[in-house]
């Protein structure tokens, strides 16, 4: 199936698996990639050799185009750049929108640049810049999310811009892919059921809490760090909802310590790191803390298991995923189902 997407960037198939941090690492990557998709390796919770030795690891797995997630707003991003280009990397992927200035360096390199955006106003700018194509993300979503659904943001963004569009948020099968392109997407991009494989790493346990939660399970709460995140409810989540501010910040810099131990971060860092997640909002000190440790809170869960002291970011659309196929057999089930769908439809003669 030949779209806009798949022309440019060199994949088989019109599916984007999300660059999650703690989850998409080389394995999943690298079967993402092998089974036709668009891999995003995750970087914001590696140093920059880390992610040098990932993209070597993930190169050493597969022969098909794979792409880097980078944090815009990093200290070091120009530096993660310089690794995407040295390395040969594909595309380079971004959760909030890069500058001007780091579109034109990856793309006279000649990386193609794919932002992910919530809104309108963000595809246009970016799009403005020069990049490639945009990842339009509705409020189905997991992780920080908007409040516009998928079904009225993704037609806003096909018509206000000129490059090709990937829907995100609440897709996991081929009637969603098939959706996509009626509203005039270049395909679809999945974090949520990637992360719901046999080639994901995430503790079985982990998994299991995912397969077992129905579409109420999975809220959206601003009190881990202040602004709109989708997760699983859990113990967690709802005592951070009850706890006054000085509990909270107790909480808060409790896992900061943690994290700042394995990350080498100083607290001055992790401080200017919280503040530029608030994206304008005002934080409480203990959220802009929770906001600079964020990745602590996820490595509990996606790397150790530990539901009870991590936070499960999640679309919606886990309260429909039942099963743990491989990335190959995901993949090869989403491009049969959307075929069969489009020969389904009734053809006006």
């Amino acid at each position: 199936m030949e779209t806009d997407l798949t022309k440019l960037t060199g994949v088989r198939h019109p599916v984007v698996q999300t660059g999650m941090g703690w989850v998409a690492g080389p394995r999943l990557v690298s079967a993402s990639a092998n089974a036709g998709a668009l891999g995003i390796l995750a970087s914001a919770t590696m140093t920059a050799d880390q992610l040098r030795q990932a993209v070597r690891e993930v190169k050493s797995r597969t022969d098909a185009p794979f792409g880097v997630n980078l944090r815009a707003d990093a200290g070091d991003a120009g530096d993660r750049v310089r690794i995407i280009i040295d390395e040969g990397v594909r595309v380079a992927s971004f959760a909030l929108a890069p500058s001007r200035e780091l579109i034109a360096e990856l793309k006279d390199a000649g990386v193609i640049v794919i932002p992910s955006v919530g809104a309108r106003r963000h595809a246009e700018k970016v799009a403005d810049w020069g990049a490639d194509a945009v990842i339009v993300q509705g409020g189905e979503g997991g992780g920080h999310t908007g409040d516009v659904a998928t079904t009225v943001l993704l037609p806003q963004v096909v018509d206000a811009v000129d490059i090709p569009v990937i829907a995100a948020g609440g897709f996991h099968d081929g009637r969603g892919l098939v959706a996509a392109l009626a509203y005039g997407a270049a395909g679809i991009a999945m974090g949520t059921r990637f992360l719901l494989t046999s080639d994901s790493t995430v503790p079985d346990a982990v998994k299991a809490w995912y397969l077992a939660a129905s579409v109420k399970d999975i809220t959206v709460t601003t009190a881990v760090d202040g602004l709109p995140h989708r997760m699983l409810r859990t113990e967690l989540v709802d005592s951070l909802e009850r706890a006054g501010r000085t509990r909270a910040l107790a909480q808060a810099v409790r896992r900061a310590a943690g994290f700042r131990k394995i990350s080498g971060l100083s607290w001055p860092q992790m401080i200017r790191d919280g503040l530029a997640m608030k994206h304008g909002k005002e934080l409480s000190w203990s959220q802009v803390l929770l906001a600079a440790n964020i990745p602590m809170l996820l490595k509990a869960s996606m790397v150790e298991g530990r539901t009870d002291l991590g936070v499960m970011a999640s679309g919606q659309v886990a309260g429909l995923i039942e099963d743990l196929p491989s990335c190959a057999e995901l993949v090869a089930r989403v491009m049969s189902e959307a075929r069969h769908v489009l020969g389904a439809l009734p053809v006006a003669e």
